[in-house]
């Protein structure tokens, strides 16, 4: 098997199989050889069927089908065809679907691919589409024991920041809405061909071991969380009343039965006070 983390040998398969880069898509391939199979065993520890997205050129593919039962990577690029058939062509429990993963049923997907199996999702996401495919995984219920993902070093810090801090924003309360993240470790930029001008981190979002709230709907809670970090430099009532298009005399009540100072921002609430906070606009 190819050492796929050594530079020489990357772009020796690439060109042999005629693969351009492309930017659009947010290609760029990890050599760092120590970054994969930290990832990969991540991921296994809580499952036996991995979903990865985004397989590229089989870096993290192979170290995912060395220690899974069953590996399924969705790639959209079909250019990658011939890179994967070579790099994956030794191993026997690695099927690669041709699709958007933004678009495929993933409940069928799993229904179909991995019987009986628990299931992990791992992958090395574009940076222009990070938070989207984290949302939809996590919004379709799936059923999936956690996510293990390398994204940009920013957007990893905000998805795992702790609520009440500077650095949580909307995406942040709706991560730990469904899942308890954490970041395991930083990815400098010249670990991937070509370097991206910025760093990564990789994450992992626990979802079997996380409790969701069972008073209050993801859509309740979602209305009250984009209205609250709406005004990034507003006040948290201010954010209310102009998204939630109600009063701020009606916002004033409904932070003070939930013991809410009048003058906080949205950032400063703690998850609890949040669902608090949907509750009570959802009864009103």
């Amino acid at each position: 098997m190819p050492d796929l983390s050594n530079y020489n040998t990357l772009r020796s398969v690439l060109e042999r199989n005629g693969f351009n880069l492309k930017k659009s898509l947010g290609q760029n391939f990890l050599i760092d050889p120590t970054v994969c199979p930290q990832m990969a065993d991540e991921a296994c520890a809580d499952a036996d069927g991995i979903i990865e997205i985004g397989p590229g050129a089989g870096v993290l593919t192979t170290e995912l089908a060395k220690r899974a039962k069953k590996v399924v990577a969705i790639e959209i690029d079909t250019k990658l065809k011939p890179v994967l058939k070579e790099t994956l062509n030794e191993f026997d429990n690695v099927e690669v679907v041709f699709n958007d993963v933004m678009k495929i049923d993933l409940n069928e997907l799993i229904k179909e691919k991995f019987s009986g199996m628990k299931v992990a999702v791992c992958a090395n996401l574009p940076y222009y589409i990070t938070s989207p495919i984290i949302m939809t995984l996590l919004e379709q219920q799936l059923g999936i024991e956690s996510i293990t993902v390398m994204v940009q070093k920013e957007a990893a810090e905000r998805l795992c920041a702790e609520m009440g801090t500077r650095d949580c924003g909307a995406v942040t309360a709706a991560v730990r809405f469904y899942c308890n993240p954490k970041l395991l470790f930083h990815v400098p930029s010249e670990s991937f061909l070509p370097p991206p001008k910025v760093d990564s981190a990789v994450i992992k979002l626990d979802i079997a071991e996380a409790k969701q709230p069972d008073d209050v709907t993801s859509a309740e809670f979602f209305r009250v969380v984009k209205a609250a970090f709406s005004m990034r430099r507003k006040t948290l009532a201010n954010c209310l009343s102009s998204g939630l298009s109600i009063s701020k005399e009606a916002v004033y009540d409904l932070l003070d039965k939930c013991d809410i100072s009048r003058t906080a921002r949205g950032e400063q609430l703690t998850m609890e006070q949040f669902i608090s906070l949907a509750k009570a606009y959802n009864k009103e």
